[in-house]
């Protein structure tokens, strides 16, 4: 990007730009990144990782190379890199609530009543 098209792009559209040529590795693994803020005042980028990423094992890696890559930037200050929990796209807490009458506390056994012998 040249220096006359940068000063043209907001700050969001060329984090969005940057992420698509840098980082294609998200979409490749499944994943999807938006730019939730960009303050060219405050300097605040705040990026949300999706889809592939939530849950991924190396997500804390991607989210360290974009945090690295933008605090490299002049007029970024701070980098929030946001995964969400993918229990939290399950509507589940920590612990066992039940799914789809699966009460996960017990090892998949559901509640099928007390047990009967013949």
């Amino acid at each position: 990007m040249s220096d006359s098209e940068a000063g043209q792009a907001s700050l969001q559209e060329r984090v969005e730009k940057w992420l698509a040529r840098e980082m294609p590795i998200i979409q490749m693994h499944g994943g999807t990144s938006a730019v939730r803020e960009a303050d060219p005042d405050t300097g605040v980028v705040v990026i949300e990782l999706g889809g592939g990423c939530s849950g991924c094992g190396v997500s804390d890696i991607t989210t360290a190379n974009i945090e690295a890559a933008l605090l490299q930037w002049e007029e970024v200050n701070e980098v929030i890199v946001r995964v969400p929990d993918p229990r939290e796209s399950l509507g589940g807490p920590e612990g066992g609530e039940p799914i789809m009458g699966i009460d996960r506390t017990e090892g998949g056994r559901g509640d099928w009543g007390p047990l009967r012998s013949n």
